[in-house]
């Protein structure tokens, strides 16, 4: 019933609305009814769908077989409506590794229109968020482009609250009190909304950069949960709806490291969004120019396509490659 792809060690399952149906889920209808109704059947869905079976829980690994739940589509040609459902039951607005899985499986069903096709992310925190997606070749690699939008700065962007500006190299960014308090090396930080809300950690120094190992571990797996998720699991500070959490590193000329702490979901190996958003940043501090900029991640580099639109907008395009696990 569900299929689990990998996108840069980004693992999402693919399920159709009517297979959770006929497996007992109560999903309404539509993908916007669905969205507003999830604490009904989210749950479910996850435990269903992306719980180890009994016993087969590899050691040390994550307690869920994957990063999170793509539901659709719910249309049986473009746009495609789709849910993307974190493993706490939350629903994301956006996920770049998530849509390229979805566009993935959708080309595997004969779907994907040549020319390309909108995908429509409906979520319980305002207005579906769209990504246009095409088939390309990049790199020699068979893939997708993702078409992000416009990437918006600051704690306006991100609701965030409570956050104090300081300077950084010259550019104005944010100091996030409770993350600085994990470490002082994480002073200085820039909001960026990519469809949904991100908060990039600027570091000097690469030895900065936690680990996944590190971001599972208590105290500091509780420090980052307390600022990255919303309440009840968190307490939504700076940001009420939760933030995605990066920290970023020059490594060379348009090539940055970095590492993710996902709201609803902890640290992940990659993150497609997350990528772009510290492209983003990277950008608004001068760290990077337009172009393109690599993000490496634990699991893998990401592509990023960044076009300045006036000196204080920039345009972000991000490349996706994704295999269904045997």
């Amino acid at each position: 019933m569900t299929r689990f792809y990998d996108a840069r060690g980004n693992i999402y399952g693919v399920v159709s609305p009517q297979a959770l149906r006929l497996a007992g889920v109560d999903l309404p209808a539509s993908a916007a009814e669905c969205a507003s109704s999830r604490s009904s059947w989210s749950a479910a869905a996850i435990s269903l769908c992306c719980d180890w079976p009994e016993g087969q829980r590899p050691p040390k690994s994550k307690s869920h077989r994957s990063d999170g739940l793509l539901i659709g589509p719910f249309q049986a040609s473009p746009p495609f409506d789709v849910l993307i459902v974190n493993t706490d039951g939350s629903l994301a607005e956006r996920s770049g590794n998530g849509l390229t899985i979805f566009s993935q499986a959708l080309s595997e069903q004969g779907l994907m229109p040549q020319e390309g096709a909108l995908l429509r992310v409906h979520h319980d925190k305002g207005e579906p968020v769209q990504t246009s997606v095409k088939a390309a070749e990049f790199d020699g690699v068979q893939g997708f482009w993702l078409d992000l939008g416009q990437a918006d700065f600051g704690p306006r962007a991100v609701d965030a609250q409570n956050v104090e500006s300081v300077d950084f190299n010259g550019r104005e960014v944010s100091s996030i009190q409770p993350l600085a308090k994990l470490n002082r090396a994480w002073s200085y930080s820039q909001f960026v909304r990519i469809g949904n809300p991100h908060c990039v950690t600027l570091l000097d120094d690469q030895s900065a950069l936690p680990s996944n190992e590190q971001m599972r571990e208590s105290p500091l797996d509780q420090g980052l949960t307390r600022i990255a998720y919303a309440v009840p699991t968190g307490a939504g500070q700076p940001c009420p709806a939760g933030v995605n959490l990066q920290w970023a590193v020059r490594d060379a000329e348009q090539r940055l490291i970095a590492r993710v702490f996902e709201r609803g979901e902890g640290p992940t190996a990659s993150s497609g969004t997350s990528a772009s958003a510290v492209a983003c940043a990277a950008w608004r501090v001068g760290w990077v120019a337009a172009g393109e900029v690599q993000v490496v991640m634990p699991g893998g580099t990401a592509p990023i396509l960044l076009e300045e639109i006036d000196g204080e907008r920039v345009r972000v395009r991000l490349f996706g490659t994704a295999q269904l696990m045997s």
